[in-house]
């Protein structure tokens, strides 16, 4: 007997270690049976070619005697419950092909070993507990036609070895953690076919040779953070079914792709008239380059006139319209597609991906379940719709409040009883208003059975009238039980009730002949409410109430904000009462930690009702980054106005300003290495970048400084405070304007003139680069006489030839010198004094990342001390004030000079309170330097 296949019979027991006997065995296939235990460490004396034992319930590691087995070719036990190393012995195979380790238990790191499997043609690991970077070894599988790491627990980035994989046809690496990087070199894959790179941090711009790929059958590069225009050779791609660019940051036009399957959502491009409307084949859902906090809002008000506001909110997904307990449940039965958009009276669907591998001509969306269900309400669980990916409810034209979602779910795709068909792991996670709130749910576990219901209680606040949930498979669970293609989330039903008694119904006219309110009680009812009205406004008059200013929510009505609206009684509950939560100060007012009733947390910041200033600076904030998303820029999530009350609502950012991080005191200072301080660099040169160059709003921010910078959790810049930002039109060369600003960070020919282009904010960040670098502020070191120390101090030291005596004594010897030379040149490069020499941001990124050349300047030694001595006499003349104290000093539009230890405008202060110390305690300091 040289064969032993036994497929899809359910067999029980385990294997049997009596097969060693079968000396002559060359292939041994029990795929899709119950069996359990371990694999018998005696088939190690077999010279078998091929093992496989996918879809069973087998355990225990991988025996290494495997590793003896030098015939193998190939060996696949996916779908299994394996677990432990894998040993360091399967790196002895030398003819195997094939090594199928897919949705398991492993853990720890790829054997280096592995290096040397330069027979492999077919390689997955997926959905287990790996550790480490992906190996850099696999550049050695040069055979290699088909690599699948998804949701594998190995780290990116993807290594620059695999460049040399020419023969790949069929690549996915997905869901996969660890920094940004740039999109891999694939340029020489032309045979590739499938192209996964989903959700794997990559930034930057699309790579032309993709538009070469002329075999390419499916390209998807959905959740990353890729910017620019799509190429236009996209189009030339003659085999193309799937295009998926969900949820990037990609800007211009809507590219004319004639494909099957195309989706766009989620990203800023300029979608002209056809907006958001489902198209045949392409979705467009929030596509829009208005920013993302009212994409959806306003998509949905062009697509739908909101003839009244909904406070409740019922869908049977994939299902016909039915009553259930008093409540009428909408229909869900559009059919749905690999890239689609759906849209209904007050709710609409968005829908990602294809299923793989599955071998059916067409993909259906909707499961359907034909067994008895014996549950409460079963009409509700005998349809759910299906999504691979992503798949997203949008309840809008909702009154704004917190709402209780209950989300129905029932695992009808497995079967009960001993067979492979009960096996099966659909696992996703769940996000409520973009916040994760259910990570690797798993339907069986949750309800404790297939078929049985499971209920999923969540709270919800509504504050733009639109509320969303999502579903979104990160590539874990089983992919093949009980057949190929079965995954992804799963939703039977919705149902959405508020936490608050809804207004009631505006009163209509009864029909004629019906019965209504009579004649007497009308004016009886309105008698009485003019007397009301009198009476109250005579106690008002008598107090002096009545002929006052309008509030500033007055004059502000009528102002279509763009972003989600809070009420002021929500944020006084967020932020208790604005008491002992603290976390920032500035000239226009406080900044406080909060935490929203569905558990996000925010910074409050709280304008001063006294201050005109502060009110157009509200209204620019709002606008501007209304209008732009990026991961290095700020989020807004949305404002309150009432009375005389403004504040802004944003993402709380963990650890708070880079200048806290940099110059405040010492208990509050992060100890930033070199690689976090070269990362903070490359994310504020890209944020400025967007804004400068790839945003549909051209923007200068007028005020890049340290104060300005914020870090979030894992220390990734973001840029904030817009209150002096300034849109540049294309067509004008500069911009003529009062100066507004922070000495020390603006140009010369800005802080001088008044002429203002995007080169204003590139010296600023070459400020900035220096301050990093260097770890002192520019704006605190410096006397009377010198008042920009710090870029003197460069420019000295360059010219000694010891520029590396600028740096930071704190970072000690432990940092890449030639790294640090190059970033300190790119800002020296930013700081000339010539704005049309310094170079464009997107310049800028390039060479600070080492993807460009610096160019060198030669320049007049005495042109930098000339520039910045007239700038000290023009301010001290202007100002009426010395400039040489050690604060930091504002210019503002509309009034004198500021100085304080922050700019007027920060979001957050330099100086923390005990409620920041206490938390920093608690970070995680993996980035720190050792004390």
């Amino acid at each position: 007997m040289k064969h032993r296949v036994m497929k899809a019979r359910d067999l029980l027991g385990t294997l049997p270690k009596e097969m060693a006997r079968l000396t002559y065995l060359k292939e041994i296939d029990l795929t899709r049976n119950y069996l359990n235990g371990t694999i018998p460490p005696e088939w190690g004396s077999l010279q078998l070619n091929s093992i496989s034992l996918v879809a069973n319930r087998l355990t225990g590691p991988i025996p290494k005697e495997i590793g003896n087995i030098t015939t193998l070719t190939s060996l696949d036990i996916t779908m299994n419950n394996f677990s432990g190393l894998l040993p360091p012995q399967l790196g002895n195979l030398p003819l195997i092909e094939r090594m199928l380790l897919t949705s398991n238990n492993f853990t720890g790191e790829l054997p280096d070993t592995f290096g040397n499997l330069t027979t492999l043609k077919d390689f997955r690991v997926g959905d287990s507990h790996f550790s480490g970077q992906i190996p850099d070894f696999i550049k050695n599988w040069t055979n290699l036609e088909k690599l699948l790491i998804q949701a594998s627990g190995l780290t990116g980035p993807i290594p620059s070895g695999i460049s040399h994989l020419t023969n790949l046809t069929d690549l996915r690496i997905t869901d996969l953690s660890g920094p940004e990087a740039t999109f891999p070199r694939l340029e020489k894959m032309t045979g590739m076919k499938t192209l996964m790179l989903r959700s794997c941090n990559i930034t930057g711009e699309l790579p032309l040779y993709l538009g070469n790929m002329k075999k390419l059958k499916t390209l998807d590069l959905s959740f990353n953070k890729l910017t620019g225009k799509i190429p236009s050779n996209f189009d030339a791609l003659p085999e193309v079914d799937y295009i998926f660019l969900t949820e990037n940051l990609l800007t211009g036009p809507v590219p004319t792709l004639k494909k099957a399957s195309v989706d766009l959502s989620y990203n800023n491009f300029t979608t002209g008239d056809t907006g958001c409307q489902p198209q045949s084949g392409l979705n467009l859902f929030a596509s829009s380059s208005k920013g993302n906090s009212s994409k959806t809002d306003s998509c949905f008000r062009k697509n739908a006139t909101c003839p009244k506001t909904w406070y409740s909110l019922y869908i049977n997904c994939g299902g016909e319209a039915v009553p259930v307990d008093g409540s009428n449940f909408d229909g869900d039965t559009d059919s749905g597609g690999p890239s689609s958009f759906y849209q209904s009276t007050n709710w609409a669907l968005s829908s990602t991906g294809y299923f793989t591998d599955d071998n059916r001509p067409h993909d259906t969306f909707i499961q359907n379940n034909e067994s008895i269900l014996s549950m409460a309400n079963p009409q509700l669980y005998m349809n759910a719709r299906l999504s691979p990916i992503s798949l997203t409810y949008y309840g809008f034209c909702l009154g704004n409040g917190n709402y209780t979602v209950n989300l129905h779910f029932a695992e009808t795709g497995f079967t009960n009883g001993k067979t492979y068909k009960s096996l099966g792991r659909r696992i996703f996670d769940v996000y409520i208003q973009g916040r994760l709130v259910q990570k690797d749910f798993n339907i069986v576990d949750k309800a404790g059975g297939i078929s049985a219901p499971f209920i999923m209680k969540l709270n919800a606040s509504v504050t733009s009238s639109t509320l969303e949930i999502r579903f979104y498979w990160a590539g874990k669970g089983t992919t093949g039980i009980p057949l190929r293609g079965v995954y992804g989330p799963l939703i039977s039903a919705i149902s959405v009730d508020p936490d608050f008694v809804p207004p009631p119904d505006p009163v209509t006219s009864p029909a004629p002949g019906g019965s209504g309110i009579s004649v007497g009680a009308v004016i009886g009812i309105v008698a009485g409410g003019v007397f009301i009205i009198l009476l109250i406004f005579g106690i008002l008059w008598r107090r002096g109430l009545l002929g006052q200013q309008n509030t500033l929510e007055d004059d502000l009505k009528g102002v279509d904000l763009q972003t989600g609206k809070f009420s002021f009684r929500q944020l006084k509950d967020a932020t208790n009462n604005f008491d002992n939560n603290k976390i920032g100060e500035g000239g226009f007012g406080s900044v406080y930690k909060g935490l929203l009733s569905d558990g996000t947390v925010i910074a409050v910041k709280q304008l001063s009702s006294k201050s005109k200033q502060g009110n157009r600076e509200f209204l620019n904030e709002i606008g501007m980054i209304s209008a732009l998303q990026h991961p290095h820029l700020v989020k807004l999530h949305g404002c309150c106005i009432e009375g005389n009350q403004l504040l802004l609502v944003y993402e709380y950012m963990e650890n708070n300003s880079l200048a806290r991080a940099l110059f405040g005191p010492e208990e509050s200072r992060l100890k930033l290495d070199w690689p976090t301080r070269h990362k903070i660099c490359v994310g504020i040169a890209r944020g400025l970048a967007y804004l400068h160059e790839e945003s549909r709003l051209k923007v200068v921010h007028r005020d890049i400084k340290a104060t300005n910078v914020l870090l979030d959790k894992n220390l990734t810049p973001k840029i904030s405070d817009f209150g002096l930002a300034k849109l540049d039109e294309e067509d004008n060369t500069h911009i003529s304007t009062r100066i507004a600003g922070t000495y020390g960070y603006m140009a010369p020919e800005y802080a001088m003139r008044g002429y203002l282009t995007d080169k204003a904010d590139v010296y600023s960040f070459g400020i900035r680069v220096l301050e990093i670098a260097s770890g002192r502020n520019n704006t605190s070191y410096r006397s009377k006489e010198e008042s920009l120390y710090l870029l003197d101090w460069a420019q000295l030291l360059k010219g000694q030839g010891n520029l590396m005596d600028l740096v930071d004594p704190r970072l000690g010897s432990d940092f890449n010198k030639e790294e640090m030379m190059l970033t300190i040149n790119v800002a020296l490069l930013c700081c000339n004094v010539t704005s049309t020499v310094r170079p464009t941001m997107s310049s800028v990124v390039s060479m600070i990342e080492g993807r460009a050349a610096v160019q060198e300047l030669v320049s007049d030694p005495n042109a930098l001390t000339n520039e910045i001595e007239a700038m000290r006499k023009h301010f001290e003349s202007s100002f009426g004030r010395k400039t040489g104290e050690s604060q930091t000093q504002t210019a503002s539009t509309e009034g004198r000079w500021t100085g304080s230890s922050t700019s007027a405008h920060d979001l957050y202060s330099v100086n923390p309170d005990s409620t920041y110390r206490d938390n920093r305690n608690e970070r995680n300091c993996a980035n720190c330097l050792d004390s």
